[in-house]
């Protein structure tokens, strides 16, 4: 009943170092279905998020992570400036832009 526990001690022989090469295919497999499944697509968000702030340019129209809409009036470097009503501005960072909208997003809403 307590072999569950602690299990026998066995001497080893030739035949137990196949189960050291099993572990490090597991482990190997493991790293490689971290890799494709969470890495990459994270990498590949982020280099297209990097590619979005930067080709931002005066006169886009733009949601933020906030849910807020508008129109960028200014870019700066790590800034932008966006009319969210006529003749109201905001400045918000740069990296907080969510996506680009379609020309004519902002009037039909």
């Amino acid at each position: 009943m307590l072999e569950f526990f602690i299990p026998a001690a066995h001497a080893q022989d030739a035949s137990s170092a196949g189960g050291g090469i099993a572990q490090i295919v597991m482990l190997v497999g493991f790293v490689l279905i971290f890799y494709f499944l969470l890495w990459r697509p994270q990498s590949k968000r982020a280099k297209q998020h990097k590619q979005l702030i930067s080709n931002l340019a005066k006169g886009d129209e733009i949601v933020i992570g906030g849910g807020l809409m508008g129109r960028v009036t200014n870019v700066g470097d790590d800034f932008i400036s966006l009319e969210i009503a006529e003749g109201t501005e905001v400045n918000v960072q740069k990296n907080s832009v969510a996506a680009v909208l379609p020309k004519g997003t902002l009037k039909s809403i």
